[in-house]
């Protein structure tokens, strides 16, 4: 093996042969900065990733509070239009629950007269499985309290095709 090829294998094989040569030929301090901006980066990315994390979980909340409160004012919206409908149909509502629950069947807001029982589902953009799963919700409510039900459904984006399918279904839709 000549002097060439045996410098070339301790370059490829001899970190510290590698970092010798490195310094004369000036590039030792190339590489030690590199190493120190990696670390120094790699420490950054970290930093970063704890405030994202961080973020990511007040977003949430706020998220989840946003929808909560929006979801209140639907059902109160709902409560203030249906109830006008109610009592021009002269019924009386005997009781009026949010968050109504029918063996695990979370119903968003239950409206029940004398007669009949209102099954409302409040979605910001519903879709079209959302009047599938109100459906029969509402089927379970019936069977429980042994009522007709009319079923609602409550939101701000509520698609044409989406409306139409509800509408189709027997489905009373308020749009806010």
């Amino acid at each position: 093996m000549g002097l060439k090829e045996e410098f070339l294998r301790l370059l490829k094989e001899d970190e510290e042969f590698r970092m010798a040569v490195a310094g004369y030929l000036g590039l030792r301090e190339v590489l030690e900065e590199l190493r120190r901006l990696r670390e120094d980066f790699n420490k950054f990315a970290k930093e970063q990733g704890a405030r994202w994390e961080e973020a990511n979980r007040r977003f949430s909340r706020l998220e989840e509070g946003l929808g909560a409160l929006t979801e209140a004012v639907y059902m109160r919206y709902v409560w203030e239009d249906l109830g006008k409908v109610i009592r021009a149909s002269g019924e009386r509502v005997v009781r009026r629950v949010r968050n109504a629950d029918f063996d695990g069947v979370e119903v968003d807001l239950l409206i029940e007269t004398e007669g009949r029982v209102y099954v409302v589902e409040v979605k910001a953009r519903p879709r079209i499985d959302d009047v599938g799963a109100l459906l029969a919700k509402a089927e379970v409510v019936g069977r429980k309290l042994g009522k007709p039900v009319a079923s609602v459904l409550a939101g701000s984006y509520i698609g044409r095709e989406v409306e139409a399918y509800a509408r189709g279904k027997g489905v009373l839709v308020y749009v806010y």
